[in-house]
């Protein structure tokens, strides 16, 4: 039976970060963090890290613990949500005021999808007290060393793979970073040219109490789980002293999900969140890690045009959450449909259809996410896909390169070509031509790599 966010609060008042416990070897390094809620249950969930080949104990290095300490922090909000206890103490390390703002804000606007489709209504102000009553961690800490080493997050997608071709040319200092291995990410890596003495791979272990808990009736929904790469990545840095953490969050991951309002399923790869955590890992942890988005001033017509010249990847990278345990795209679903549209201009329809196995955009039964994704109503789907405008110029761009080449135009888009969003757009120059973001964290050097792989050496500025 489903349980009511009011009802939860009064019945389960405390949520408790009772700490972790780190069981070393020379191999790996093994980390169970300890949550509970009072009354409720115990939660245990596991993160497994490699140290390759690295003989250093790190248990009492206070670097180290610090960022095991703020990754329990990100972990959390999954299993708090199952209650939304209106406290959470924290028993061990310590937080100032400036944290605590910290954690609060990520934890509500990483939840803004969780309260919005609960039909929540919460403030910052008011939905979570945090205390802190532990102790600082005790030891040295340490910085890694100023070099030119880059631990790229690879998801399996096409963002990854085009910062892993920007950065090619920085070959040998660089290292892949991805949790959970599976098909898409180690191909992905491989066909890069990445070996495994190259890939920095965490293991990640949910505690199964909190799925039995949802199957149960108790709250659940999406969570930040980005801010889980970011806090965990800049783990894999320090332990192979590697200075920068890259990852491949574009300029349109800041469009709220739902019009008017602040809800945006994509909140953690938001620059919001990425300034925010780039502060806050400066100023609390230390770990000397710089952590940026390379392709944070691009649009998404931009990373496809990009990766569309890399056939080579074509054939295994996967964006389909709902297909990501087996390794495949679903077919069905708005991530699928997002990412034939996006490339919809750049590849044929005959490359798009081998892609997916299907012929994806003479599918009716997609119509509703077609909708959504043009902007047709007051949602985007929930899931990380471009902006309106990216869209819709997509769209507009294969309809115009069909007709010029005399080809059928599949069914969405002869649905597209009826309405009133095609004669808005099939006029309306592209603004993402020559596009860069400026707000962004690249250091000059990714800069100008990006601008010259991306950019044709700045040629597309002109």
């Amino acid at each position: 039976m489903p349980h009511t966010y009011e009802e939860l609060r009064i019945k389960y008042p405390e949520f408790v970060y009772n700490g972790f416990d780190i069981t070393e070897n020379n191999d790996k390094i093994v980390v169970d963090f300890h949550f509970s809620i009072t009354g409720l249950s115990d939660f245990s969930p596991r993160w497994t890290f490699d140290k390759k080949d690295n003989l250093k104990c790190y248990s009492d290095d206070k670097t180290f613990n610090e960022m095991l300490f703020s990754l329990g922090m990100t972990e959390l909000v999954s299993y708090w949500k199952i209650t939304c206890s209106p406290v959470v103490n924290v028993t061990v390390g310590e937080l100032n005021i400036d944290q605590i703002n910290f954690w609060k804000q990520l934890y509500f606007s990483g939840l803004g999808e969780f309260f919005y489709r609960n039909e929540i209504n919460v403030a910052l102000d008011d939905f979570m007290t945090i205390k802190c009553n532990g102790k600082a961690f005790e030891g040295i800490s340490n910085q890694v060393s100023d070099n030119e080493r880059c631990l790229i997050a690879i998801g399996g997608g096409k963002d990854s793979i085009a910062s892993l071709e920007v950065l090619k040319s920085n070959f040998e200092n660089n290292y892949c970073y991805i949790i959970n291995p599976r098909g898409a990410t180690l191909k992905t890596a491989k066909i890069a040219g990445y070996g495994d003495d190259k890939i920095v791979s965490f293991k990640r272990t949910l505690d199964k109490n909190m799925i039995e808990l949802n199957k149960k009736g108790f709250l659940n929904g999406h969570t930040p789980f980005s801010a889980i790469v970011a806090f965990s990545s800049i783990i894999g840095a320090y332990l192979n002293n590697i200075k920068y953490v890259v990852l491949s969050n574009e300029a349109s991951a800041n469009e709220s999900t739902v019009k008017n309002s602040d809800v945006n399923h994509q909140y953690s790869k938001s620059f919001k969140f990425e300034e925010d955590f780039h502060n806050y890992e400066k100023e609390f942890i230390k770990s000397g890690v710089y952590y940026f988005s390379l392709l944070r001033p691009m649009s998404e017509l931009q990373i496809a045009k990009s990766f569309a010249k890399h056939e080579k990847y074509h054939s295994i990278f996967k964006s389909c959450n709902v297909g990501s345990k087996e390794d495949i795209w679903c077919k069905s679903c708005s991530k699928c449909l997002f990412v034939s549209l996006i490339l919809s201009p750049y590849l044929s329809l005959e490359k798009i259809y081998k892609i997916f196995d299907t012929e994806i955009l003479n599918d009716k039964n997609m119509l509703e996410d077609f909708e959504k994704l043009v902007g047709m109503t007051d949602e985007k789907p929930f899931e990380c896909v471009g902006s309106i405008d990216e869209i819709n110029i997509a769209v507009t761009q294969a309809i115009k390169k069909l007709d010029e080449n005399g080809e059928k135009l599949p069914y969405l888009f002869e649905y597209y070509k009826a309405t009133p969003l095609y004669n808005e757009y099939k006029n309306k120059p592209n603004r993402f031509k020559g596009y860069f973001e400026e707000e962004n964290l690249l250091p000059e050097k990714f800069k100008k790599l990006l601008i010259d792989q991306c950019y044709d050496g700045g040629k597309d500025f002109d």
